[in-house]
């Protein structure tokens, strides 16, 4: 079992920056991937970013430049350092693990925590 716990979210003007962070406790050891998806309303929840226990990333075309993503594996958390916001950005930010156990995958979800650009 993993447990993901965010926090960070927030209200910020335009052009600002924020940061969201996701700890990760329980069975830690057997998680391979984390990242961030958002879901605004009226759309599809999507894939904002990842990074695997090695290192590499993966960004949505539309952050790409603009947010960063970082892991500390010895302390099993994510973060997700967002640069220059734009209105377009609103949306609440969901954390994700990635284990493998016994032939399967299970994906762990945070509970969410929002995150608000205003104009």
């Amino acid at each position: 079992q993993v447990q993901l716990v965010e926090s960070g979210g927030g209200l910020v003007q335009a052009g600002g920056s924020l940061g969201i962070s996701c700890a990760a406790s329980g069975s830690t050891l057997s998680i391979n991937t984390m990242g961030w998806y958002r879901q605004a309303p009226g759309k599809q929840r999507e894939l904002v970013a990842s990074i695997t226990s090695g290192g590499s990333t993966n960004y949505t075309d539309s952050v790409k430049g603009r947010f960063t993503i970082s892991r500390d594996n010895a302390k099993s958390t994510v973060s997700l350092q967002m640069n220059s916001l734009k209105p377009e950005d609103t949306a609440v930010y969901y954390c994700y693990a990635r284990v493998a156990r016994a032939g399967y995958y299970y994906g762990y979800w945070g509970q969410g925590t929002q995150v608000t650009v205003s104009s």
